[in-house]
């Protein structure tokens, strides 16, 4: 696991340290029990119902190996107060224009652990993100996109 900062909301962070507690006090307890069942019910050789709770087991640990780590190396982006910034930095919210179109969208600059870019929430790692990192209400930017060149202008940064 790598040790390189993790960057989430408060909203993000919450999110994470939920599941890591449903995962080490419901799920793996679920899990525990499962492979009790499946052995006691037909002993561990050769039976499919105990490898599978066994390779389930495996990845609730691994997932919560992960979310530790990932919390221990968070760092919170603040949330942004409209007008306390006139840069592009995380935890921004961006109104742009997409090419000539006279549609507006607008996106939030967040880790990449919450990215979701059909709700706004554009990686700070993604090429958009990267584009807009930096740059001022009024800049435009261009950026590779798979269907081509895009060129974004930013109306507000908010």
């Amino acid at each position: 696991m790598t040790t390189e900062r993790t960057y989430l909301t408060p909203e993000g962070h919450h999110k994470l340290e939920e599941e890591l507690e449903h995962l080490r006090n419901v799920r793996r307890n679920e899990v525990a029990a499962r492979i009790q069942e499946s052995k006691d019910i037909s002993g561990a050789m050769d039976n499919a119902d105990y490898e599978e709770a066994k390779n389930e087991q495996a990845f609730v640990e691994g997932r919560i190996h992960t979310l530790e780590s990932m919390l221990n190396h968070a760092a919170i982006i603040p949330n942004h107060k409209a007008g306390s910034s006139d840069i592009v930095e995380l935890g921004s919210k961006v109104t742009v224009q997409l090419g000539s179109s006279t549609k507006h969208q607008v996106f939030t600059i967040v880790g990449s652990v919450e990215s979701a870019p059909a709700d706004g929430l554009i990686s700070n790692e993604s090429p958009i993100g990267q584009a807009l990192l930096g740059k001022r209400a009024g800049d435009e930017v261009e950026v590779q996109a798979p269907s081509g060149t895009q060129a974004i202008k930013i109306l507000k940064i908010s």
